[in-house]
This record gives structure tokens, C-alpha cells and sequence, in this order.
């Protein structure tokens, strides 16, 4: 399906309207008018990209801005903003490759924090027998926060069951609850804590909730500052400066949409009756079905979700996508035609 303009709540397909309930602008932030107002301000301030290193002589006093602002959000001692998630991930794996540390992952991680020589966390359910044993070894386990086919965090108690002899570095993605989940969207980065883990790191893409087109990565001050040495990072254009200044702009509009979509979501759990067909959790934007029938119902009643065949799951991805921008009304036909689904 090929489209002229951005989705929003609406999709226009060959000249028909439907609603749309796909994508990832969980707060509806690439097409509010009063952050776009601020990003084209911002525009006219910082120019509309900055090729340069972040190395260079001249710095740019709005990155320093926003990262501090980033890790009082996200709860950690610092931050570092990138180009996009991908390079956020790409970047602290690079790094971490260098220690010639033991790598594990959660299953169905994201590609933007898998290394290439990543062994599975678990393996018939059990945890991998290599953190059980008595070796002294430092690893690094790869996790995203919640994964594309679920709608609830992901449990790290199983950090718990690993070798007292294991050093732990966890790296998280947060790509898809940064901005959403949270009391203040702040996601779980700050929420995870286990005596086992000696370092934490975030990766994230702004891309999403945020409606910046960059990345980010939270750490401790240490970590961060060696990545700011990192070959990858020096020769990388860097975070859009227009948009980092239009997220310092907009803190009061991110909490105006955060309610709103936690508002359309305690809506949407009074009317949708819980069913074998999907998965839903009204403390996360997604409804999850593994039946392509349910697609197909909205599909010919007007409602397009969002159906991709995605590298790290066999069968093919069914998310039923809600913003702060959707309409009690449109809520209402959505839950009609999920609560009618056979």
C-alpha cells in the first residue's frame, strides 16, 4: 500500500479514507501542529541538518542540552544522542565487542543490539548452561524491553538464576516504551535493578513515541564518555540539532499527548472484551493478534493495522497500533469489530 501523506489517524488508500491503526507515533507527535511549529522554528535556528563531528572544534551547546535533559527523563548519570536507533545500537555493541566479553540474547532481540557472535539466553527454556557455571567471566545480555509480539515488559528475574561468578552488563532497547511506558513515560531503564548487573546501558530511537528523527543511549559516565572516543561515533553525522532543540521546546506538549493516550487507553479496556484473539495490556499502545483473520475483519471494515513479515519472528507481525491522536469514536469501532472477531 502505497501512500501519498503521513498516516496519522486517518490512511487515505486510493482515494479511501480508513483509520489507521499502525505505525509507531505512539504519541502522535509527527503530526501535531504545535510540535511541528517548534521543530520549524528550531529549523531556522540550527539550519535543517549538521553534518560535522561531534569531535570538532565548534560544539553545538544544544546536544549538551538535550542529553542532560534525556538522562534526568530516563534516570540515568548521562547520555549520548545519535543519528538513530540503529547506530545508538550498532555503536554500544561495537564497543563492547572490544572486551572481548561473552555475549547472550533474549529471545527475538532487536538486530540493532544482537552480536554477531550473540549465544541464546536460553536454550529449551533453561538458561544457557554457560551462565551457570562457576567461571569467572564478564558478559553482556541483550534484551529488548518489550518485544514486538507482546504487550507486557519484559521480566529480567531470570538475572536472578545466573553464576554469582558472572559480571553482568545488560543493554536494553527501549525503542518501543521509551516516551509510553512509565509513569511519566520514562520507561524502565531506572526501574531494573538487580545485584547482579554491574552496568546498564539504553539504547533507544527517538524516531517513535518521541517524533525526533535520532537516537539515544543512557549509561553511566564512564561508558558514555568512552563512546564519545569511538571511531563509529566521531565520523557519524550526528542527531539533527533542529530536533533535539524542538524536544527541549516541547515538554508540555509530550505530557499533554502522554495523558491522552494513557486516557485512550483506560477507554479502550472499558469496552474491549478480553478474547483469545489478541493480547492487550492497557498500560501499552499495542494489540497484539497472531490470527490474520482479525486483520482482514478491520481490513473490510475500514480499519488498516500494521501487518509485516519482520526479520526476527517465523510468522507474520499483526499490531493494532494506538496514539494519542485516535478519537473515542474511533476507539468505539475498533472494539466492535475486535469484540465481534470469531
Amino acid at each position: 500500500m502505497i501512500v501519498e501523506k503521513f498516516p496519522d489517524r486517518e490512511i487515505i488508500i486510493n482515494g479511501k479514507t480508513y483509520l489507521y491503526f499502525g505505525g509507531t507515533s505512539y504519541l502522535g507527535m509527527a503530526t501535531n501542529s504545535e510540535f511541528q511549529e517548534l521543530v520549524f522554528n528550531s529549523i531556522k535556528k540550527w539550519g535543517i541538518c549538521y553534518g560535522s563531528s561531534r569531535a570538532s572544534n565548534i560544539k553545538l551547546a544544544v546536544f549538551k542540552k538535550a542529553e542532560t535533559s534525556f538522562s534526568k527523563f530516563i534516570g540515568a548519570e548521562s547520555s549520548l544522542s545519535v543519528c538513530s536507533g540503529m547506530l545508538a545500537g550498532k555503536l554500544v555493541i561495537s564497543n563492547l565487542q572490544s572486551k572481548n566479553q561473552t555475549f547472550f540474547h533474549y529471545p527475538k532481540t532487536h538486530p540493532a543490539i544482537l552480536a554477531p557472535n550473540s549465544l541464546p539466553l536460553f536454550i529449551n527454556n533453561q538458561l544457557h548452561p554457560k551462565l551457570l557455571d562457576d567461571s569467572t567471566q564478564e558478559i553482556v545480555i541483550s534484551a529488548d524491553a518489550i518485544l514486538s509480539l507482546d504487550v507486557t515488559i519484559t521480566n529480567f528475574d531470570f538475572l536472578n538464576n545466573i553464576s554469582n561468578n558472572k559480571k553482568i552488563t545488560l543493554v536494553i532497547d527501549e525503542s518501543h516504551t521509551l516516551g509510553i511506558v512509565g509513569k511519566s513515560g520514562e520507561g524502565i531503564f531506572n526501574s531494573i535493578k538487580n545485584d547482579k548487573i554491574s552496568r546498564k546501558i539504553m539504547v533507544s530511537s527517538l524516531g517513535k513515541a518521541m517524533g525526533l528523527s535520532a537516537g539515544i543511549i543512557a549509561s553511566d559516565n564512564t561508558f558514555i564518555n568512552e563512546l564519545k572516543n569511538e571511531t563509529i561515533f566521531v565520523t557519524s553525522s550526528p542527531a539533527n540539532p533542529a530536533y533535539l532543540e524542538a524536544y527541549l521546546q516541547a515538554q508540555k506538549l509530550y505530557k499533554i499527548q502522554f495523558n491522552k493516550l494513557k486516557a485512550n487507553l483506560n477507554f479502550l479496556n472499558k469496552i474491549l472484551v478480553k478474547s483469545e484473539n489478541f493480547s492487550f495490556n492497557k498500560s501499552y499502545p499495542v494489540i497484539y493478534s497472531e490470527k490474520s483473520e482479525v486483520s482482514e475483519l478491520l481490513l473490510k471494515n475500514g480499519i488498516i493495522n500494521a501487518r509485516f513479515k519482520y526479520p526476527t519472528y517465523k510468522n507474520e507481525m499483526n499490531r493494532i497500533v494506538i496514539t494519542a491522536n485516535h478519537t473515542q469514536k474511533d476507539l468505539e469501532k475498533l472494539a466492535l469489530l475486535l469484540n465481534s472477531a470469531k
